[in-house]
Protein backbone atom coordinates (compact mmCIF):
# COMPACT_ATOMS: atom_id res chain seq x y z
CA UNK A 1 0.00 0.00 0.00
CA UNK A 2 1.60 3.26 -0.85
CA UNK A 3 1.65 6.37 1.93
CA UNK A 4 -0.36 8.69 2.26
CA UNK A 5 1.00 12.05 2.88
CA UNK A 6 4.74 11.51 2.35
CA UNK A 7 7.56 14.09 2.65
CA UNK A 8 10.56 13.52 0.60
CA UNK A 9 13.40 11.86 2.73
CA UNK A 10 11.22 10.93 5.62
CA UNK A 11 11.18 7.04 6.01
CA UNK A 12 8.90 7.25 8.90
CA UNK A 13 6.23 5.27 7.57
CA UNK A 14 8.77 2.51 5.57
CA UNK A 15 11.12 1.95 8.72
CA UNK A 16 9.77 -1.44 8.35
CA UNK A 17 9.88 -2.59 5.04
CA UNK A 18 13.42 -0.97 4.80
CA UNK A 19 14.55 -3.21 7.51
CA UNK A 20 12.97 -6.44 5.95
CA UNK A 21 13.25 -6.06 2.14
CA UNK A 22 15.97 -3.89 1.48
CA UNK A 23 19.42 -5.81 -0.08
CA UNK A 24 22.72 -5.70 1.78
CA UNK A 25 25.85 -4.16 -0.32
CA UNK A 26 29.07 -5.95 -1.93
CA UNK A 27 30.85 -7.37 0.61
CA UNK A 28 34.15 -6.97 -1.52
CA UNK A 29 33.37 -3.21 -1.08
CA UNK A 30 33.06 -3.28 2.73
CA UNK A 31 36.55 -5.45 2.89
CA UNK A 32 38.20 -3.10 0.39
CA UNK A 33 36.73 0.35 2.94
CA UNK A 34 38.90 -1.39 5.82
CA UNK A 35 41.87 -2.11 3.69
CA UNK A 36 42.16 2.30 2.49
CA UNK A 37 42.43 2.99 5.96
CA UNK A 38 45.88 0.73 6.12
CA UNK A 39 45.29 -0.85 9.90
CA UNK A 40 43.63 -3.38 11.15
CA UNK A 41 39.93 -3.21 11.66
CA UNK A 42 40.13 -3.53 15.73
CA UNK A 43 41.88 -0.20 15.53
CA UNK A 44 39.55 1.58 13.23
CA UNK A 45 36.81 3.92 15.20
CA UNK A 46 33.95 3.59 12.76
CA UNK A 47 30.67 6.33 12.24
CA UNK A 48 28.09 5.26 10.22
CA UNK A 49 25.40 8.22 9.71
CA UNK A 50 22.59 8.59 8.41
CA UNK A 51 22.49 4.96 8.81
CA UNK A 52 18.51 3.79 8.41
CA UNK A 53 17.81 0.66 9.67
CA UNK A 54 21.64 -0.43 9.79
CA UNK A 55 21.86 -2.50 6.76
CA UNK A 56 26.14 -1.33 5.58
CA UNK A 57 26.27 -0.40 9.45
CA UNK A 58 26.05 -4.62 10.71
CA UNK A 59 28.42 -5.41 7.70
CA UNK A 60 31.27 -2.71 8.96
CA UNK A 61 30.42 -4.54 12.51
CA UNK A 62 31.01 -7.73 10.76
CA UNK A 63 34.93 -6.82 10.53
CA UNK A 64 35.03 -6.16 14.67
CA UNK A 65 36.02 -2.44 14.56
CA UNK A 66 37.52 -1.11 17.59
CA UNK A 67 34.19 0.93 18.03
CA UNK A 68 31.03 1.89 15.84
CA UNK A 69 28.28 4.13 16.49
CA UNK A 70 25.45 4.01 14.08
CA UNK A 71 23.78 7.78 13.46
CA UNK A 72 20.36 8.44 12.06
CA UNK A 73 18.23 11.11 12.63
CA UNK A 74 14.68 9.41 11.86
CA UNK A 75 13.43 7.58 14.90
CA UNK A 76 11.44 5.14 13.27
CA UNK A 77 14.30 4.20 11.09
CA UNK A 78 16.91 3.80 14.25
CA UNK A 79 14.30 2.19 16.40
CA UNK A 80 14.81 -0.83 13.39
CA UNK A 81 18.01 -0.79 13.63
CA UNK A 82 18.29 -1.20 17.33
CA UNK A 83 15.88 -3.85 16.96
CA UNK A 84 17.85 -5.51 14.20
CA UNK A 85 21.43 -4.99 15.73
CA UNK A 86 21.09 -6.74 19.06
CA UNK A 87 24.13 -9.15 18.96
CA UNK A 88 26.38 -6.52 17.58
CA UNK A 89 28.85 -3.72 19.17
CA UNK A 90 26.75 -1.29 17.29
CA UNK A 91 25.70 2.12 19.70
CA UNK A 92 23.30 4.10 18.34
CA UNK A 93 22.31 7.58 18.70
CA UNK A 94 20.21 10.07 17.18
CA UNK A 95 22.25 13.16 14.58
CA UNK A 96 22.27 13.90 11.22
CA UNK A 97 25.00 14.01 8.09
CA UNK A 98 25.30 17.91 10.16
CA UNK A 99 25.37 17.71 13.63
CA UNK A 100 26.59 14.07 14.34
CA UNK A 101 27.21 14.75 18.37
CA UNK A 102 30.70 13.11 17.90
CA UNK A 103 33.48 14.86 19.33
CA UNK A 104 36.34 16.58 17.60
CA UNK A 105 39.19 13.84 15.48
CA UNK A 106 37.43 11.01 17.19
CA UNK A 107 36.95 8.35 14.54
CA UNK A 108 39.00 7.18 11.40
CA UNK A 109 36.15 6.20 9.63
CA UNK A 110 32.86 8.04 8.38
CA UNK A 111 30.84 6.28 6.18
CA UNK A 112 27.31 7.01 4.29
CA UNK A 113 25.64 4.38 2.53
CA UNK A 114 22.44 5.55 0.19
CA UNK A 115 21.73 8.64 2.89
CA UNK A 116 24.67 11.18 1.47
CA UNK A 117 22.21 12.81 -1.50
CA UNK A 118 19.56 13.63 1.18
CA UNK A 119 22.96 15.70 3.19
CA UNK A 120 23.97 19.59 2.53
CA UNK A 121 27.28 18.48 0.42
CA UNK A 122 29.74 21.49 2.35
CA UNK A 123 28.09 21.24 5.41
CA UNK A 124 28.47 17.35 5.44
CA UNK A 125 31.99 17.62 4.72
CA UNK A 126 32.79 20.13 7.32
CA UNK A 127 31.11 17.96 9.95
CA UNK A 128 33.10 14.88 8.93
CA UNK A 129 36.70 16.42 8.96
CA UNK A 130 35.79 17.64 12.27
CA UNK A 131 35.03 13.86 13.55
CA UNK A 132 37.64 12.21 11.66
CA UNK A 133 41.39 11.82 12.54
CA UNK A 134 44.04 12.55 10.04
CA UNK A 135 44.54 10.17 7.37
CA UNK A 136 40.88 8.84 8.03
CA UNK A 137 38.33 8.15 5.54
CA UNK A 138 35.07 9.94 4.49
CA UNK A 139 33.20 6.99 2.67
CA UNK A 140 29.82 7.33 0.31
CA UNK A 141 28.18 4.11 -1.20
CA UNK A 142 24.93 3.64 -2.97
CA UNK A 143 23.47 0.19 -3.55
CA UNK A 144 21.59 0.55 -7.01
CA UNK A 145 19.73 -2.28 -9.16
CA UNK A 146 22.09 -2.99 -12.35
CA UNK A 147 18.88 -3.59 -14.18
CA UNK A 148 20.18 -3.45 -17.41
CA UNK A 149 21.73 -7.45 -16.13
CA UNK A 150 17.58 -8.49 -16.74
CA UNK A 151 15.53 -7.34 -19.49
CA UNK A 152 12.53 -7.41 -16.73
CA UNK A 153 13.73 -5.03 -14.35
CA UNK A 154 14.45 -2.34 -16.97
CA UNK A 155 10.66 -2.71 -18.39
CA UNK A 156 9.17 -2.33 -14.62
CA UNK A 157 11.66 0.49 -14.20
CA UNK A 158 10.43 2.08 -17.85
CA UNK A 159 7.34 1.85 -16.54
CA UNK A 160 7.99 5.26 -13.79
CA UNK A 161 8.72 7.32 -16.72
CA UNK A 162 5.50 5.84 -18.54
CA UNK A 163 3.39 7.38 -15.23
CA UNK A 164 5.11 10.70 -14.90
CA UNK A 165 7.21 11.63 -17.99
CA UNK A 166 10.28 13.95 -16.89
CA UNK A 167 10.31 12.44 -13.05
CA UNK A 168 13.52 13.21 -11.82
CA UNK A 169 14.56 11.13 -8.85
CA UNK A 170 16.91 12.10 -5.87
CA UNK A 171 19.05 9.60 -6.11
CA UNK A 172 19.42 6.01 -7.81
CA UNK A 173 22.50 5.92 -6.94
CA UNK A 174 23.52 5.89 -10.28
CA UNK A 175 22.08 9.89 -10.55
CA UNK A 176 21.87 13.04 -8.93
CA UNK A 177 25.18 13.69 -6.27
CA UNK A 178 26.84 10.95 -7.97
CA UNK A 179 27.46 12.49 -11.03
CA UNK A 180 30.48 14.71 -10.33
CA UNK A 181 30.74 13.41 -6.84
CA UNK A 182 34.52 12.30 -7.61
CA UNK A 183 36.36 15.39 -8.84
CA UNK A 184 33.69 17.92 -6.44
CA UNK A 185 35.54 15.25 -3.86
CA UNK A 186 39.17 16.46 -4.64
CA UNK A 187 37.65 20.09 -5.01
CA UNK A 188 36.91 20.24 -1.05
CA UNK A 189 39.56 21.67 1.27
CA UNK A 190 40.61 19.29 3.61
CA UNK A 191 40.45 16.17 1.40
CA UNK A 192 42.77 14.59 -0.72
CA UNK A 193 43.27 10.57 -2.19
CA UNK A 194 39.53 10.45 -3.51
CA UNK A 195 39.41 6.48 -4.67
CA UNK A 196 35.88 5.21 -6.11
CA UNK A 197 35.41 1.74 -6.53
CA UNK A 198 32.43 -0.34 -7.11
CA UNK A 199 31.44 -4.25 -6.92
CA UNK A 200 28.13 -5.98 -8.24
CA UNK A 201 26.18 -8.76 -6.41
CA UNK A 202 23.18 -10.90 -7.43
CA UNK A 203 20.34 -11.40 -4.59
CA UNK A 204 17.54 -13.90 -5.74
CA UNK A 205 14.16 -12.35 -4.09
CA UNK A 206 11.02 -13.58 -3.96
CA UNK A 207 8.30 -11.65 -5.57
CA UNK A 208 7.05 -10.30 -1.76
CA UNK A 209 10.67 -9.17 -1.47
CA UNK A 210 10.99 -7.67 -4.64
CA UNK A 211 7.81 -6.08 -4.05
CA UNK A 212 8.68 -5.14 -0.26
CA UNK A 213 12.00 -3.31 -1.60
CA UNK A 214 9.99 -0.91 -4.10
CA UNK A 215 7.62 0.23 -1.05
CA UNK A 216 10.96 1.58 1.21
CA UNK A 217 11.39 3.80 -1.95
CA UNK A 218 11.05 7.50 -0.09
CA UNK A 219 11.57 10.05 -3.32
CA UNK A 220 9.67 7.98 -5.71
CA UNK A 221 6.06 7.67 -3.35
CA UNK A 222 6.59 11.16 -2.98
CA UNK A 223 6.68 12.26 -6.64
CA UNK A 224 4.50 9.52 -7.67
CA UNK A 225 1.56 9.97 -5.31
CA UNK A 226 -0.47 7.27 -3.71
CA UNK A 227 -2.58 6.55 -6.75
CA UNK A 228 0.07 6.67 -9.15
CA UNK A 229 2.69 5.13 -6.84
CA UNK A 230 -0.29 1.95 -5.99
CA UNK A 231 -0.99 1.55 -10.22
CA UNK A 232 2.89 1.27 -10.41
CA UNK A 233 3.19 -1.47 -7.59
CA UNK A 234 0.05 -3.39 -9.63
CA UNK A 235 2.33 -3.59 -12.95
CA UNK A 236 5.03 -4.96 -10.91
CA UNK A 237 2.83 -7.75 -9.16
CA UNK A 238 1.58 -8.34 -12.79
CA UNK A 239 4.84 -8.83 -14.64
CA UNK A 240 6.51 -11.25 -11.46
CA UNK A 241 3.00 -13.03 -10.57
CA UNK A 242 4.53 -16.49 -11.93
CA UNK A 243 7.80 -15.94 -11.09
CA UNK A 244 9.63 -18.11 -8.04
CA UNK A 245 12.33 -15.22 -7.45
CA UNK A 246 13.52 -12.45 -9.52
CA UNK A 247 17.60 -12.05 -9.46
CA UNK A 248 18.30 -8.54 -8.69
CA UNK A 249 21.67 -7.92 -9.97
CA UNK A 250 23.10 -4.79 -7.41
CA UNK A 251 25.79 -2.16 -8.12
CA UNK A 252 27.63 -1.26 -4.99
CA UNK A 253 29.09 2.34 -5.64
CA UNK A 254 31.77 3.83 -3.34
CA UNK A 255 33.65 6.96 -3.09
CA UNK A 256 36.63 7.22 -0.49
CA UNK A 257 38.15 10.71 0.47
CA UNK A 258 41.15 11.43 2.97
CA UNK A 259 41.28 13.59 5.26
CA UNK A 260 44.32 15.73 5.18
Amino acid sequence: MAKVGMNLGDFSGLASDYASYRPGYAASVVSLVYALLGKAPSQVDVADVGAGTGIWTRMLAAHLPHSIVAIEPNDAMREQGVLTSTETAIQWQKGSGTATGLSDASVNLVTMASSFHWVDFEAGCREFQRILRPGGRFVAAWNPRLIEANPLLVEIESEISRLKPGINRVSSGRSGVTNGLTERLWATTGFDDVIYCEGRHTVEQTPAEYLGAWRSVNDLQVQLGPDLFQRYLAFIEEKIATLASIPTTYLTRAWAARRI
